[in-house]
Formats: structure tokens, C-alpha cells, sequence
């Protein structure tokens, strides 16, 4: 089978697991070279590298926290000692505080907007000067940043953030041909979603408003990634696709 993506290399950040893992194994399927970040998943990182090496990809793991700068440039430096470069970045990791916004606190609100955020702009200042003409950086959103929902505030904030930052991005890298955009993904039943104490009740939700059906698997969200890095997308910049089988517009 033709391989679109071949001899390309992705970054794709928190890949150990759920979301990220199956971006990484979508875009290595597509013919790319896979860094798989990780930041606690040391044992399920390594896995995937195995896994995507198997298929004949070169692949390793890179430990790092998205959200400090210091440890950022240590991935970058990481990758470009095994890769040389990166053509594809995938800001996939994520962290929060799921409380009511009442009883949140200043550190919490760091946490989310630097974890969730602000790893966005470093990776891209990291990524750019390591980027040729083509390049695609990707960020991982949710529907929280347009929608309310339960103990979700702050993390809801930062994803809007991260989705401003995104129009901003496609605007000032995209002279250089490098185009930004944001995926935004309904329910996924993942284990980041165990630690949602209305659990039970977003997948019972999401499964009885969706059009298309009542489950939205990793692989799905890693579909609209992989089209995102398609040549033919070249002309989609700032956008934020979202991939959630019509559930945002059935009331």
C-alpha cells in the first residue's frame, strides 16, 4: 500500500498511551518516523517503539515534561540527535485538575494552562527551526473549550487558550509553510476519562446524542490528525476539525 507520509518524522507528545499512542501507530502506519513522548509511561513508551520498529519504523522513546521549557529542550535535542529533524508535531499530552472552579487555586490553574497551553508555543519554538516547508503542528483540544461542562472549568480554559494560540501560530508560521492546527475530540473512553467522576454519565450521554453512532474510539481521533497531515490539507491552517460523530450539534 502507498505510504502518504513517507520519510516523514513526527513528534507526537504523550504517545504512551490511548489518544497519542494510536496518532503514533496512524501516522507510523502512514510511513513515518515516530519520537513517542512520554512523561510517567516509561514501560508502555518503550512497548510502542518496539511495536512501530517491528513495522520497520524508526521510533524511540523521549522522556519529558511538554510544560517546562527546560524539559522541552532536552526532547528537542533528543530527537534531533536521533532524527535530525521533525515534520510533524502532535501536542497530545495533557493534565488537569477536574474540580469545581470554586475550589480551584492558582496553582491548579498553572498546571492546566502550562500542561495544556503553554507546551503548544514550546514545542513549536522548539519544532520550527527544525522544520522544512510542509510542515504540520498539531494540538489536541476538546469540546470543554467551547462547552460547560462539570468540574471541567480550568481545564475547559486552557483548551480554549490552546485553541486561540493555535489561530495565532497558523498566522505567523504559516508564510514560512508550516500550517497549525487543533483536533477537537468528543468522549473517548480512554483511561484519562477514569478520572472523570461523571464517567458513566458522559459516555451514557454522548452515546444517546450522537449521530453517528455511540462510541468515538483513539483510532477515530487519530484519523482526523492523520488528514490534517495530508498534502491535500495544505490549504487547511488555524482550523480546529472536530471529531465527535455530530454530537456538538444535537443539542
Amino acid at each position: 500500500m502507498p505510504e502518504p507520509l513517507a520519510g516523514r518524522v513526527a513528534l507526537v507528545s504523550g504517545a504512551a498511551r490511548g489518544i497519542g499512542r494510536a496518532i503514533a501507530r496512524k501516522l507510523a502506519a502512514a510511513g513515518c518516523d515516530v519520537a513517542v513522548n512520554y512523561y510517567n509511561s516509561h514501560d508502555e513508551a518503550e512497548a510502542l517503539c518496539a511495536e512501530l520498529a517491528a513495522r520497520g519504523r524508526r521510533a524511540c522513546a523521549i522522556q519529558g515534561s511538554v510544560g517546562v521549557p527546560e524539559s522541552v529542550g532536552e526532547m528537542f535535542a533528543e530527537l534531533r540527535k536521533h532524527f535530525g529533524r521533525v515534520d510533524i508535531v502532535v501536542s497530545n499530552a495533557a493534565s488537569g485538575v477536574l474540580k469545581p472552579a470554586m475550589e480551584m487555586s492558582l496553582k491548579h490553574w498553572r498546571w492546566c494552562m502550562e500542561t495544556n497551553a503553554l507546551a503548544l508555543n514550546l514545542l513549536a519554538q522548539q519544532a520550527v527551526p527544525m522544520m522544512a516547508t510542509g510542515g504540520r503542528i498539531i494540538a489536541m483540544s476538546s469540546l470543554g473549550a467551547a462547552r460547560a461542562m462539570p468540574g471541567y472549568g480550568f481545564v475547559g480554559a486552557s483548551k480554549a487558550a490552546l485553541e486561540s494560540l493555535v489561530r495565532t501560530l497558523a498566522q505567523e508560521l504559516g508564510p514560512r509553510g508550516i500550517r497549525v492546527n487543533a483536533v477537537s475530540a468528543g468522549v473517548v473512553d480512554t483511561d484519562a476519562l477514569a478520572y472523570f467522576p461523571n464517567r458513566e454519565e458522559l459516555l451514557a450521554n454522548f452515546a444517546q446524542r450522537t449521530p453517528a453512532g455511540p462510541t468515538l474510539s483513539p483510532e477515530d481521533v487519530a484519523g482526523a490528525v492523520y488528514l490534517l497531515c495530508l498534502p491535500e490539507a495544505a490549504m487547511i491552517n488555524g482550523h480546529t476539525l472536530v471529531v465527535d460523530g455530530g454530537f456538538a450539534i444535537s443539542g
